[in-house]
């Protein structure tokens, strides 16, 4: 049983309200009896103004359900279509040309591209890791992956393969950083003279890519170099394993790697009650307060992880140059649909969690702002909330609105909190420059993610028929139109050096080859930033940052005009070709139940929230709510439309709960779900499949936190 207090008319879980008094209000400035006071008449005012931008999700689906029903054995009319979402009020006028006037954003923000990581802010070691995912080792991420081609061997350390990073590297280094007459592959010596770098006493082709250096000028320790605003440093050290065996004694190159981290309280955590919503407010207070540490063991040695320091060099001119040893963190909250039990408001009802959130995670932010030296994460006075899920530009102004209300109860001037938007949810999309408006003051972030926004193109218009497989989908034209009109846009709105224009996760964390020959393609798309899925993973997209003038880029598509509008966009992946064999059917079946169960088997039995999840072929993939969603969403709508029977799709998911029973045999904290079949977790997933077109937008949240919260009833 919860125990609770009171807490100016709010009953608030006591885990919860002790971190507040005890930890995260010490040292705020802000006093314990306002900040209670401010919270429990945000939490009503601004409920209910959430409540009823739900209730509009709700009415405006109905219509479209509606209509699709209406229209279901005649040819498509996308005139006729357009005309009535714009008569409903879900297709709004674009409206006049205008540039967000956001300030105070930090240059990582603003103008370093570069590599982002989404971690789950409840697992401290992920946290730290991603924090620190700054600098990364381009030798370990060539030698611990396939990036080169083949996977790393097992045993002790192979010379041979070592050869071959480091032939690898100084390719890369030729690229970014040519020398003048000579290839860093055959030098033998770095060194600075008069504020130079020469090497082997030759220039670097482009002299002013050399920042500066740490140690003695005529032998240094290390080298700093800079392209395309991303540092790399070069180490020098005769005494190490690499450096003894290199003629020009260089021990590793260290890239500039994750220049920006998303901390997430959303999809990739499991947060049901007071205690999980504490345990990631927590992690959050320490990485603001620069003291979150975690206890592992490493090469069988037990070791302290903390954040990691800045870099300090010497500057060409003779300055001291300063660089942030970790990643510029934003922090995600959940989007406007959940409510959560660690508070109830004066009737009873549950809080809005991302009213919990906006206020909640502020706060501790504040701890960040009020520093003048050591582990800062703002230079510039900002908070950086990304704010996932919204539908369309009402909900982002009153995401805006409760942020202009949270700054009043903390004290901070307005617009200190910056809002990341993502466009994951069509409403938004089609809307995508009246949402900018709507937080023109706050924008730093806007992106795109193929998932989510797939998920609620099939729930919107679920009643239209049913969809082509997973892998037509996104061969259509309207994800083309959605990603480049995401740029398109943003660039419009004057985003360009001054937030950021993302793109979505590479979801194979265990296949770098194929991100390097593919990822490349987000910077070339004009985005300033792009997900991927581990400290390592970003080390090598940064490369692609080396070889992509991501400005430049964003200039000439600027210059070009928007190439996509929103007729594209509300082109309906539809089958056009519904004659499928058995065997594709169940096949594509099969896939979505595998995804879905190895996800949620781990959510609901372990509260663990992102993890790499075997597929089919047992190929790890990442999988949060996101990918859950869309596989959840894809057999219900075929359910609906009676490509498959409820008994083929319950005897898939029973074939597919031995295959993931067999694929988690090695995980002691596991429970199987055959072949019983009568578990929480295995409940949950029939929920998700066979009660999907019921779910809010499709969302899979209700399901699962109903379903983890019986479980740790029990």
């Amino acid at each position: 049983m919860t125990q609770r207090v009171t807490r100016a008319g709010l009953q608030v879980d006591k885990i919860l309200a002790d971190f507040i008094e005890t930890k995260a209000l010490i040292g705020s400035g802000v006093g314990a009896d306002d900040f209670w006071a401010g919270f429990s008449d945000m939490a009503v005012t601004q409920g209910a103004k959430n409540r009823a931008l739900l209730a509009k999700r709700d009415a405006l689906q109905t219509q479209i359900d509606n209509w699709h029903i209406a229209h279901r054995n005649a040819p498509h009319d996308p005139a006729a279509y357009k005309a009535f979402l714009q008569e409903i009020g879900y297709l709004l006028p674009e409206g006049e040309d205008f540039q967000i006037d956001t300030a105070n954003v930090d240059p990582e923000i603003a103008s370093i591209p570069g590599p982002q990581l989404v971690v789950p802010i409840t697992n401290a070691r992920y946290a730290l890791n991603a924090a620190n995912a700054r600098w990364g080792s381009l030798y370990d991420a060539f030698y611990g992956t396939d990036a080169m081609g083949s996977a790393a061997p097992a045993g002790g350390y192979d010379k041979g393969r070592g050869a071959r990073v480091v032939a690898r590297a100084r390719v890369f280094l030729d690229e970014a950083f040519p020398i003048a007459g000579a290839s860093h592959a055959d030098v033998r010596r770095y060194h600075v003279q008069n504020g130079a770098l020469l090497i082997d006493d030759l220039p670097l082709v482009t002299p002013a890519k050399f920042a500066g250096y740490r140690g003695n000028p005529k032998a240094p320790d290390a080298v700093l170099l800079v392209n395309n605003g991303l540092h790399v440093e070069l180490i020098f050290d005769r005494a190490h394993m690499i450096g003894s065996r290199d003629q020009a004694c260089l021990a590793d190159i260290v890239l500039e790697s994750a220049v920006s981290a998303i901390m997430d309280c959303e999809d990739s955590v499991a947060c049901v009650d007071g205690a999980d919503k504490t345990q990631a407010y927590e992690n959050w207070l320490g990485l603001m307060q620069g003291s979150l540490s975690a206890d592992l063991s490493k090469g069988g040695r037990q070791i302290t992880r903390k954040l990691s320091a800045d870099r300090s060099f010497i500057a060409a001119d003779g300055s001291t140059l300063t660089l942030k040893g970790r990643a510029l963190l934003w922090i995600r909250n959940v989007g406007h649909l959940m409510t959560n039990p660690a508070i109830l408001l004066p009737d009873g009802s549950e809080i809005f969690e991302g009213l919990m959130d906006a206020l909640i995670t502020t706060l501790i932010a504040k701890h960040d702002l009020q520093k003048t030296e050591g582990l800062r994460n703002s230079h510039h006075g900002s908070v950086y909330v990304v704010k996932p899920k919204m539908h369309g530009p009402e909900e982002v102004a009153f995401a805006a609105e409760t942020f202009d209300r949270v700054e009043d109860i903390l004290g901070l001037p307005r617009n200190t909190v910056k809002i990341g938007i993502m466009d994951e949810e069509r409403r938004t999309s089609v809307n995508l420059k009246s949402c900018i408006r709507a937080a023109k003051s706050r924008v730093a972030f806007i992106n795109t993610g193929f998932l989510d926004r797939t998920g609620d193109e099939i729930h919107t218009s679920m009643e239209a028929g049913p969809f082509s497989r997973k892998d037509f989908i996104k061969r259509k034209s309207w994800i083309g139109g959605y990603e480049n009109q995401n740029v398109d846009i943003g660039l419009e709105c004057g985003l360009s050096g001054r937030a950021q224009i993302g793109k979505g996760m590479w979801a194979a964390p265990d296949l770098m080859a194929a991100m390097l020959e593919q990822k490349i393609d987000h910077p070339k798309a004009g985005a300033n930033c792009a997900w991927v899925p581990s400290p390592t993973a970003a080390t090598l997209h940064a490369l692609h940052y080396h070889k992509v003038d991501v400005f430049a880029v964003q200039k000439r598509l600027k210059a070009g005009g928007r190439r996509a509008y929103v007729e594209t966009i509300l082109e309906i992946p539809l089958a056009s070709y519904q004659k499928w064999t058995t065997a594709q059917i169940m096949a594509e079946v099969e896939n979505n139940a595998q995804g879905i169960l190895g996800y949620v088997v781990r959510w609901i039995d372990q509260g663990v929230g992102c993890s790499k999840v075997p597929d089919m072929h047992d190929v790890g993939l990442m999988e949060d709510r996101a990918t859950c969603r869309i596989s959840a969403q894809h057999i219900a709508n075929w359910l609906h439309h009676a490509i498959v029977s409820p008994d083929e799709v319950e005897a898939a998911l029973r074939k597919m709960a031995a295959v993931v029973d067999r694929q988690n045999a090695g995980d002691p904290a596991y429970t199987a779900m055959a072949p019983g079949f009568d578990g929480i977790a295995y409940k949950a997933t029939q929920d998700l499949v066979f009660k999907g077109r019921v779910q809010p937008s499709g969302y899979t949240e209700p399901v699962l936190h109903a379903r983890r919260l019986e479980l740790k009833a029990r």
